[in-house]
């Protein structure tokens, strides 16, 4: 139960802990206690994926099985709740990010602009006066709530995480990291109670300070906290601009300072629910994995640093806070719409140019972008074609996350239907423009997301820019052509104007690759190819999506991102009717064939076991604590 004697709510809200987040949010009918027995083997991440998809309330689960902690999720299952979270707080962090993105708003608003710096005192770290944590008490990982979220899971992970390190050549709270890595807690050859595994991907601030310890030889000391003011798990996610910090968005957003202390060279956050202090050796890892990841496929046993525990600490009446990744979308899409609401146009500032960009959610976030952009380098040529677009393309591949994009689609113009949300609509206005033998630009041989198995390797792969302006070249099909319905042993399914899914053989070589291919162009050759002009736009398909499963595929707009772009890798998997290379220049007359075929070293989907979600359905009848929901 909680103890509503110590809570006090103010009449601003300043979360103090998770429990005081939770009582709130119970207040205004947005919690629902789970009273029922739950097993964290299965049942806690099922419960949560059913109740996530109904559009549900945040949960309480307040007896976890093995563990004597309560546990809660979907805090941030839905945006209006984010936002409720942090309602008297982000109009304030909105206007400060506007602000150090164009600081000439001071001038414009200047009221609005004193309150928003008033506010931004909360920023400053606040230092305990005593460093031993007296409102923790010890405890052994094997004590938490070990969540096992999906049946090949190599063991219990922590799902949000705030972990924290230091710059080893500059130490202390300002030159602090707060990331969101995976944590794994046991399994796999992990000495129970003593050693976790830790997982970042590319491009993380944690990378940078474990190379600098690495340099110096010496361990690198690292803090794991676990719950706390909702606005400390934000932050660990936020993309923040040049020179603020972590901890200091955190006392911001939360309208709380960040309270903290050190002991034995650890920081130890007086407000997270529990905190794993311990340290990461030079050049000692241990394999981690698999685990169900935002792609919707597992990622899969790789050695990743092993990080030695210290201490492990629990406040008292400790809540632990867990999500569920999965195919999109999820909870941690919530997450994207929240931070893209708070950042605004920040990224439109960093890169001269573009007017609107979408990471798509539905294809995993990282495979891939859309992109609209400006088109100004050369208005007296009557040739309309990329070149600003282009130059944008080239910046953003080159910006944080955005550079592990395995395909970015970019175009511009006039239209004022067009936006980066429409997506079926974004797609139809850029095939209508894309010269197939001109817009395409492939980057071979380099990194994208480490959780992204359609490479080469882990980490390696390809990209490719398909950037389109000017006036429509084509009309866009909106019949299957009569030589895919001639192909034997093959299903084509019209996904919408332009594009088709074909399925046709399972993928088992590269050279039986290649003889399929020949065998699709035979039947295009022979068939009638009526050339565009400018006094008629005849209807073509431009692209065609090979997969396993046409009408799965071109059942939905959501199946159509996840299956092309989640399975694919460009140098590798982008085909073309008619291809040929010019002076390194790709290109191709007819349809692009965008194999999306399973292959033998993609990770395999992540299915729900089914025993498991009967066992459930005991929470959803009448009686139970989620009758209702569902």
């Amino acid at each position: 139960m909680f103890d509503r004697s110590i809570i006090y709510l103010p009449q601003i809200m300043a979360y103090r802990s998770l429990e005081h987040c939770l009582l709130d949010l119970e207040k205004h009918g947005q919690l629902v206690r789970i009273k029922e027995e739950v097993d964290p083997y299965l049942e806690m991440a099922s419960i949560h994926l059913r109740v996530h998809a109904a559009g549900g309330p945040a949960l309480l689960f307040e007896r976890v099985k093995g563990s004597r902690f309560r546990a809660a999720s979907n805090l941030f299952g839905t945006l209006e709740r984010s936002r409720f979270l942090f309602r008297d707080t982000i109009s304030q962090v909105e206007h400060l990010i506007q602000l150090k993105n164009n600081p000439a708003l001071a001038f414009k608003h200047p009221l609005k602009s004193i309150k928003t710096l008033f506010a931004a005192v909360n920023a400053l770290p606040q230092r305990a006066r005593i460093s031993h944590p007296v409102q923790y008490q010890s405890i052994r990982i094997s004590d938490l709530p070990l969540i096992h979220h999906w049946p090949m899971d190599g063991g219990a992970f922590v799902t949000l995480p705030q972990v924290y390190t230091e710059d080893p050549d500059r130490p202390g709270v300002m030159n602090s990291n707060l990331g969101m890595y995976r944590i794994q807690l046991n399994g796999n050859d992990y000495a129970t109670d003593q050693e976790i595994g830790l997982h970042y991907q590319l491009h993380r601030g944690i990378g940078v300070h474990q190379t600098k310890a690495n340099r110096l030889g010496q361990p690198l000391r690292v803090s794991v906290f676990v719950g706390g003011p909702p606005a400390h798990t934000l932050a660990a996610v936020m993309p923040l601009p040049e020179g603020l910090s972590e901890v200091q968005f955190a006392g911001m957003l939360g309208g709380r300072r960040f309270r903290y202390s050190h002991q034995h060279g650890n920081c130890i956050s007086q407000d997270a629910d529990f905190v794993i202090t311990g340290e990461v050796m030079p050049e000692e890892n241990k394999p981690e994995g698999p685990f169900g990841d935002h792609l919707g496929y597992y990622s899969l046993r790789h050695d990743f640093p092993l990080m030695r525990v210290t201490n492990v600490y629990a406040r008292k009446n400790a809540i632990w806070p867990f999500t569920v990744v999965g195919r999109p979308p999820q909870e941690d899409t919530a997450f994207g719409d929240l931070i893209h609401s708070i950042t605004g146009d920040a990224l439109q500032h960093e890169v001269p140019g573009l007017i609107e960009l979408n990471a798509v959610d539905a294809a995993g976030v990282h495979p891939l972008l859309i992109a609209i952009g400006s088109e100004r380098y050369t208005p007296y040529n009557p040739t309309q074609q990329p070149a600003e677009l282009l130059t944008i393309a080239n910046r953003m591949l080159g910006t944080g996350q955005l550079s592990l994009a395995k395909f970015l689609f970019i175009t511009g113009g006039q239209d004022s239907r067009l936006n980066t949300h429409d997506i079926e609509y974004y797609f139809r206005y850029l095939f209508e423009r894309i010269d197939l033998s001109r817009d395409l630009h492939f980057y071979t041989k380099t990194t994208i997301d480490t959780l992204d198995y359609s490479g080469e390797s882990l980490n390696s792969g390809s990209k490719v820019v398909v950037a389109a302006y000017g006036n429509p070249k084509r009309k866009l099909a909106t019949e299957i052509p009569t030589y895919l319905n001639e192909l034997s042993d093959a299903e084509a399914r019209l996904i919408f104007p332009g594009v088709v899914a074909l399925k046709t053989k399972p993928y088992t070589d590269v050279a039986a690759t290649k003889a399929e291919l020949n065998r699709i162009e035979s039947h295009w050759k022979n068939a009638s190819h009526p050339t565009a002009t400018d006094e008629i736009l005849k209807e073509e398909i431009v692209w065609i999506v090979w997969c396993d499963d046409a009408s799965f595929t071109a059942d939905n707009i959501r199946n159509f991102l996840w299956v092309a772009f989640t399975r694919s890798n460009p140098s590798h998997d982008l085909h073309g009717l008619g291809a040929s290379v010019e002076n390194k220049h790709w290109g191709c007359e007819g349809p692009v064939l965008l194999d999306a075929r399973i292959k033998p070293h993609h990770a395999p989907a992540m299915t729900p076991d089914s025993t498991v979600e009967l066992n459930i359905d005991r929470l959803f009848k009448q009686g139970g604590s989620l009758h209702g929901i569902d």
